[in-house]
């Protein structure tokens, strides 16, 4: 494995022959730079401050420079550079800043800034001065000598007044610059580590923006089932509606046109256009959002999904205890296994070849198991377009997982786990009993 810091290429054989003391030399130098600078720009902002103008810009500095660092950072290191600080959560100048000064990344990156420019950048100059500048000074002993034609100084404490001795020097600071790369690389290490110690988010941060990611994306899964619900329901209540009352005043005209006539024949045939699309649009209703699935839960709605199956389907839906119904989940989890079950179901009666399914749902220890069984052909290949791609999707949104098992010539398992807390118990009165219940034969 190579080398990811300077530290680590110290161990190796050839580190003389490799990249890194040329990275350490890198990051120093252009650590001296920076830093210089950001002096520089401190005592301009310093100044300000006397008149509270610049103390915004002063606070906030910290936050462009550590921008800066962190990228400098991969001179002398090779592993991925995070950045610590949030999005704000809303648009705007004062959001930005709102959440920035209530971050700790930025008041380490201001306490790294000021470091940087009072104490690390003389020190990045200082190792620089004698990992480099005085080998340096010691090779160009014989050419100083030439130049001047008499006598040169080294270092200035060393008179050479002859050639041998110029070479002497020369053969010296070669040993040096050599010798001096290792002292010189520990340091360029040393200083990588503490800026990324500073400028880098720290495991708790970590764990906070982890879960605001997660907790954005369950209020967007929320968002998409409320949304659902809405649809179905402007369906029911709007076209639906209107497509019965079509239907009932095609029917009554019917009975008012003379029988056998033109007439009576085309509002039979219009009678029966808005029977059947009333049927396929309770078909569609059914399913974006099923009503037993709101009103019930997720056992009534998978036994109801089983007697629609093509084929027989045995159904055992019960909680942890085995003596009551499974308990009511939040919406996002029962609509996501509501769905991956009629998904699986919809594949055993379209590609298994099966003659009988089962669908085993359990909820224990603050998870959800949904097992889909069949006895067909098996070698179930979800990325032939079966439709379980998307559910897989679907169902890591909510941190779950889906599950297949289909060797060839059978048996079929398809597993559905998503963790969620039970909402409440589902009692016998309030649901009816789906546990061990079967389709249609």
């Amino acid at each position: 494995m190579d080398p990811r810091t300077p530290w680590q290429a110290l161990t190796r054989s050839r580190f003389p022959l490799g990249p890194w003391p040329w990275r350490a030399v890198g990051y120093l130098a252009s650590g001296a730079l920076v830093g210089a600078a950001a002096g520089a720009v401190f005592v301009v902002l310093g100044v300000f401050s006397l008149f509270l103008v610049g103390l915004p810009l002063l606070l906030l500095s910290g936050v462009a420079l550590g921008r800066v660092e962190r990228l400098r950072l991969r001179i002398a290191d090779l592993d991925p550079v995070p950045d610590p600080h949030r999005v704000p959560a809303a648009p705007g100048l004062a959001a930005w800043l709102r959440t920035r000064t209530r971050e700790q990344a930025t008041w380490r990156e201001l306490a790294y800034a000021l470091l940087l420019a009072t104490v690390l950048w003389p020190l990045d100059l200082l190792a620089l001065a004698v990992g480099i500048g005085l080998p340096a000074a010691l090779l160009s002993a014989p050419f100083r000598l030439a130049a001047d034609g008499y006598e040169t100084k080294v270092v200035k404490a060393y008179l050479v007044t002859s050639y041998p001795e110029a070479f002497a020097a020369a053969l010296l600071g070669a040993v040096l610059l050599v010798a001096l790369a290792y002292p010189l690389a520990a340091v360029a290490g040393a200083r990588a580590a503490l800026a990324r110690a500073l400028l880098t988010p720290r495991e708790s941060e970590r764990q906070g923006g982890i879960g605001e990611v997660i907790a954005s994306r369950a209020r967007l899964v929320d968002a998409f089932e409320a949304e659902r619900r809405r649809i179905e329901r402007d369906l029911h209540d709007g076209a639906q509606q209107r497509l019965v009352a079509l239907t009932m005043t095609l029917g009554l005209a019917r009975l008012d046109a003379p029988p056998g006539g033109p007439l009576a024949e085309q509002l039979a045939k219009a009678h029966t256009e808005a029977g059947q699309v009333l049927t396929e649009l309770r078909e569609l209703i059914h399913g974006i959002h099923p009503q037993v699935l709101a009103d019930y839960g997720l056992g009534p709605a998978l036994a109801d999904a089983a007697d629609r199956s093509a084929v027989p389907v045995d159904v055992d839906v019960d909680s942890d205890s085995h003596d009551t119904s499974l308990p009511r989940l939040p919406p996002a989890v029962e609509s996501a296994a509501y769905f991956a079950g009629c998904e699986a179901l919809a594949n055993i009666g379209k590609h298994s070849g099966a003659r009988r399914a089962r669908i085993t749902a359990r909820h224990a220890d603050g998870v959800l198991r949904l097992d889909v069984e069949d006895d067909g052909r098996g070698g179930a290949d979800p990325s032939r377009g079966s439709g379980l791609t998307g559910l897989a999707d679907r169902i890591a949104v909510l941190d779950g997982t889906l599950t297949i098992m289909s060797p060839p010539g059978g048996p079929t398992l398809l597993r559905v786990e998503i963790p969620c807390p039970a909402l409440s118990t589902s009692s016998a009165s309030s649901s009816p009993r789906t546990a061990s219940s079967s389709g249609r034969d």
